[in-house]
């Protein structure tokens, strides 16, 4: 008689482990365990058929392959953490009995976990390491923002701080930044390094307001930012390496007496350097700037596709003149706007930018009473002084300069005026059915004036040309033929009559008959073709035609939604303006 095979030994069964299996199997503490998960990127696990991975238990556990958990049985790190806990116990027992030198030596030589490997480890290479940097810098910028509190180390925060400016360093190095979008969460800034797109938001300059540990676990937070704050400082020592810069960063105006003065610790970053406005020292004189470098066509000929280096060339011509978008711009940022966002998106661009002394001293470079300034960024409803050489504009022009890639019209952006819309670059290009609003088609080509005659041509296809054209070469051979057959009818020499009959022939107009279309029998037509070619479908595509026809119909009537309700907005400011300006008569009438 064969063996019997006992029940969930193979399969879906023995491929997940419960939580509370694996805190056994790795003898840790669930706080420790959901450390080293975090570090380690594993996961839970969400399995096709939940009753076979549970062993037929009910309900809904916690799940992890178990291949994982056996991947972190043989990590160092665990006898890491678990020397922590017992010197974190001996710490409490000393506290306990009031030993104050055994406090003392117990609270200078904790365990430190290095996870320099962990990074190395989940990162092979550099360009995966800048494939995960969006959640790291988003998270590194928010810990920036912190002020001092009991849950996070304070070193943690100054770290963030410093690392994020060095990255800020690096795109203004490199004139990496592509996009720009204010929205309420924060700004979203979106950089290429490397060939690798990273987008992150900074927080607005907002105070922090206290969370209760209920809504917001910082201790989690916390682990998250160790890690990526580790994985952002190996980014930034390699990009500051690649661009040829000294890190960590120094200032170009340097000398080695203010370099001794400024050393600071580990985890600070200085002012001066968080200014964001003066250039870092380079490595090397003759460096080339990253906004002059050539395109490397060579790649693109040995492939032989002519079109791939004609959109290549045409990429790079574009990227190379947005690299240079402010170069020769003098701005001056009043004390009310954000400094820090337009600084980096300004100096990105080659634009040179200060501010007033008493806001942020240092890194100001020229004062607001330099005739030279170009535009000053103000957000108030009025200044009181205002120069003529420059122009007055609100924060808004550069971030709408940045995506439009080009310096657009000031007018729309003087102070008190109604700002135009501030459209998302970031929306989906691949996209067909959805709503576009009459400001973005304004804005996607606002150069291009076309007359009714052009927009007739050109919606007139090659085919329609070639048809028209030898209709007419028809119609001339017809002529042709008609004059010769008059011609030969008259015999002899012709009189005026006849050659005015003639002419009147060739003037005639004869009536045509217009063709009768039903549109009821044509739109049936068109149903019925429709349904025959569905059901000509395969049965293992159905379902999937089935889902995308409800997605088409859904963004349809989306669309219509929109359609309505801006018709109903406008509609009702039409309204009120009507209302404003009876008004206004009314209380010049009552006047005179």
């Amino acid at each position: 008689m064969p063996m019997q095979k006992k029940k969930f030994q193979s399969g879906e069964g023995a491929r997940y482990v419960t939580r509370r299996a694996a805190l056994n199997k790795l003898q840790l503490s669930l706080k420790d365990f959901r450390t080293l998960c975090i570090i380690k990127g594993i996961y839970p696990r969400e399995p096709a058929h939940r009753r076979r991975a549970q062993r037929g238990k009910s309900g809904i556990h916690i799940l992890y392959l178990k291949k994982d958990i056996l991947f972190l049985l043989h990590e160092p790190m665990i006898w890491k953490l678990r020397d922590l806990q017992v010197h974190l116990n001996r710490l409490r027992r000393a506290k306990g009995m009031h030993q104050k030198d055994m406090i003392k030596r117990y609270a200078n030589t904790i365990p430190r976990i290095a996870i320099d490997h962990v990074v190395k480890e989940r990162y092979p290479t550099f360009i995966d390491a800048l494939r995960d940097m969006d959640d790291a810098l988003t998270l590194c910028c928010l810990f920036a923002t912190f002020p001092k509190l009991k849950s996070i180390p304070p070193n943690l925060i100054a770290l963030c701080r410093r690392l994020t400016v060095e990255f800020m360093h690096v795109c203004i190095a490199a004139r990496a930044l592509r996009k720009v979008f204010i929205s309420i969460k924060g700004i979203y800034f979106q950089v290429e390094l490397k060939g690798q797109i990273i987008t992150w938001i900074i927080p607005h300059n907002y105070p922090h307001e206290p969370q209760k540990k209920q809504e917001v676990d910082f201790y989690t937070m916390a682990t998250f930012a160790d890690f990526y704050s580790t994985a952002l400082g190996f980014v930034n020592f390699r990009l500051f390496h690649n661009l040829n810069l000294h890190y960590p960063p120094r200032l170009g105006s340097y000398n080695a007496e203010r370099l001794e003065e400024e050393i600071l610790e580990e985890n600070e970053t200085s002012d001066r350097v968080a200014a964001l406005n003066l250039p870092l020292q380079k490595t090397a004189e003759d460096v080339e700037d990253p906004a002059d470098a050539e395109l490397d066509l060579d790649t693109f000929a040995m492939d032989g596709d002519e079109s791939k280096a004609e959109e290549a060339r045409k990429e790079y011509e574009k990227v190379r003149k947005l690299k240079k978008l402010f170069e020769g711009l003098k701005v001056f940022l009043n004390r009310e706007v954000p400094r820090e966002p337009l600084v980096f998106a300004l100096r990105c661009f080659g634009a040179q930018v200060s501010w007033d002394e008493t806001t942020f001293p240092e890194g100001a470079t020229f004062s607001e009473t330099d005739e030279t300034i170009t535009h000053q960024i103000v957000d108030r409803p009025d200044i009181e002084k205002q120069y003529i050489s420059r122009y007055y504009v609100q924060p808004q022009w550069v971030f709408d300069c940045v995506n439009a890639r080009e310096l657009l019209p000031v007018d729309k952006y003087f102070i008190g005026t109604p700002l135009p819309p501030h459209l998302s670059p970031f929306t989906v290009e691949y996209r067909t059915q959805r709503y576009i609003p009459p400001e973005e088609k304004a804005l996607t080509d606002p150069s291009v004036i076309v007359n009714k005659d052009q927009e007739l041509l050109d919606e007139i296809s090659d085919n329609d040309i070639e048809d028209i054209e030898d209709d007419k070469k028809e119609s001339e051979d017809e002529t042709m033929d008609a004059d010769d057959e008059d011609l030969d009818e008259y015999d002899g020499e012709m009189t005026e009559e006849q050659l005015a009959e003639i002419k009147r022939k060739k003037m005639k107009v004869e009536s045509g008959t217009p063709e009768v279309i039903n549109k009821g029998k044509l739109r049936r037509e068109m149903h019925q073709m429709k349904l025959l070619k569905e059901k000509m479908i395969q049965k293992k595509y159905r379902n999937l035609y089935k889902s995308m026809k409800s997605g088409r119909m859904k963004r349809e009537k989306e669309i219509k939604l929109l359609k309505y309700k801006r018709r109903i907005h406008e509609r009702t400011s039409v309204e009120n303006k009507r209302a404003e300006i009876r008004a206004r008569r009314a209380q010049a009438a009552t006047l005179m």
